[in-house]
């Protein structure tokens, strides 16, 4: 270890955040930073990728920076940067993956939370840049998160399940332990369909308790962009601040929703992602620490 003097002491929560970053379009950390900012927190990105706009344009120009990701980390390692949680998102390949398993082994302490959200597809597929060792890569990582959120297609697709359009809740909340089993204390899958149409769910299981819990709000047509990035790192500043899991569930599920709901009045584009410029200030607490 080079003489070099810690960097592990915090004033604030610190949150090392493991995602992709777009020019245009709000998602991944241009969504995650400002969230976990005004809840009071400091966050250091990691990179996985630039792109010039979210995945939701077509033909974006995309820098993968895997061959970058171990020096960086290097240096972090150097500094001895402590966190109180790591959390993911998008990741560009699979070596990425590998990356961050050392790092979470290599950072984690007693008390650091590791959310994983494991991005890999929508409405039933795979996003065209993932691949099925992407997804065996993903399983590992939640062997050894704490928390994971994936929508209802990445949940299938960690099961190793068929995707379906319509799916009782019975079987989700089946699901939902089945993932917590392989070794996440809790499992959040969001945007499940109901089998009446009109409805979206999301479900949570939290393996010490044995419990779920169930939110379902009326489905708003079309599809915004990072709404799940936005639902994750609400969660994640909930938690740090203490709240229960059922509290940090609400007030996520709230968020996006309200986001939803004003960027369609708004009527602005979905695939710009939602409007939470607007919203940020109900996130704001003066006792984060």
């Amino acid at each position: 270890m080079d003489n070099i003097s810690c960097c592990g002491s915090t004033v604030i929560k610190r949150v090392a955040a493991f995602h992709d970053i777009s020019g245009f379009g709000r998602s991944s950390l241009t969504v995650v930073i400002p969230v976990l900012t005004s809840m009071g927190y400091e966050v250091c990105p990691v990179p996985t990728a630039v792109l010039s706009s979210n995945t939701a344009y077509p033909s974006p120009y995309i820098i993968d920076l895997t061959n970058h990701l171990s020096d960086y980390l290097h240096h972090w390692r150097r500094l001895r940067l402590r966190f109180d949680a790591i959390y993911s998102g998008y990741l560009g390949s699979s070596a990425q993956c590998d990356i961050l398993e050392r790092f979470i082994t290599n950072f984690r302490n007693d008390d650091t939370l590791v959310l994983v959200d494991p991005v890999l597809g929508d409405n039933g597929s795979l996003y065209s840049s993932m691949g099925e060792e992407m997804v065996l890569k993903m399983r590992n990582l939640v062997r050894i998160a704490d928390i994971i959120t994936p929508n209802y297609t990445e949940s299938q697709l960690l099961l190793g399940k068929e995707y379906k359009e319509f799916v009782g809740i019975e079987e989700v909340k089946r699901n939902v332990r089945t993932l917590s089993e392989l070794g996440p204390a809790v499992v959040i899958i969001t945007g499940v369909p109901s089998t009446t149409g009109g409805e979206t769910t999301t479900i949570m299981y939290e393996r010490k308790t044995d419990k779920y819990t169930i939110r379902s709000c009326k489905m708003i047509d079309g599809h915004y962009e990072g709404t799940g990035d936005t639902f994750a790192s609400v969660f994640l500043g909930s938690l740090l601040r203490g709240e229960s899991f059922v509290a940090a569930m609400e007030m996520s599920a709230q968020f996006v929703y309200e986001g939803i709901s004003l960027t369609r009045d708004a009527c602005s584009d979905p695939r710009e992602g939602i409007l939470q410029e607007r919203l940020l200030k109900t996130l704001v607490t003066l006792d984060s620490n």
